[in-house]
């Protein structure tokens, strides 16, 4: 069972957030990044994707938390599968987020569709779905950010709910899963410039 489910969208903090859970918690913690690590899993969240029934239990089998797409868009389900979970609803300055995604995300996903990546392709589906696959229109994603963020507030108990940034660093999440502060800095990893190395992107001027 996970510990932590991890409601916020890429790019508020999802990767460190990884780091810290797994630092926490003594286990892996879901990101895309184990998308990609475990294509087997490809099948499954296309399933979600789809609409299909989804076995919440067996994909999360290993993991003791989950944070990022595409598990942020199943927050229902698997808040719901994992009852005793904390969800943890990560944030950033919307205008801050947006120009995030659009240096990282969104030119990353539309590359690898124009080069025949399915997956990719599912994840736009996913966005077009249960957020807003209009990736270039800010004022659409902003909205579509506000909206999932809103809803995960309004359905979340607020004794279930951890609403953080990344500036809250490690003690609201210790006092919420009842663990030591850890002496060590919070992690701080997947800049956009690391982002965009990571897949062969130009660096941005400037």
């Amino acid at each position: 069972m996970l510990k932590v489910v991890g409601a916020g969208v890429g790019r508020t903090g999802t990767h460190s957030l990884k780091l810290a859970l797994e630092q926490l918690l003594g286990g892996t913690c879901h990101h895309m990044v184990e998308v990609f690590a475990h294509p087997e899993e490809v099948p499954v969240w296309t399933d979600a994707i789809n609409g299909n029934a989804v076995d919440w239990g067996a994909l999360m089998q290993g993991y003791t938390a989950q944070v990022d797409w595409p598990g942020a868009s199943f927050w229902p389900e698997l808040s719901a599968a994992n009852p005793d979970a904390l969800v943890l609803l990560s944030t950033r300055d919307p205008d801050v987020w947006f120009t995030s995604c659009s240096n990282t995300i969104f030119a990353g996903i539309q590359g690898m569709i124009d080069g025949g990546d399915q997956w990719m392709g599912a994840m736009l589906r996913l966005f077009r779905e249960r957020f807003s696959d209009q990736i270039e229109d800010r004022d659409a994603m902003i909205a579509a950010y506000e909206r999932h963020n809103a809803a995960v507030r309004a359905a979340i108990p607020e004794e279930r709910l951890l609403d953080w940034t990344a500036a809250d660093g490690w003690e609201p999440i210790c006092a919420r899963l009842g663990l030591p502060v850890p002496s060590d800095p919070f992690p701080v990893t997947n800049t956009t410039s690391e982002f965009r190395e990571m897949l062969g992107m130009s660096p941005l001027e400037g």
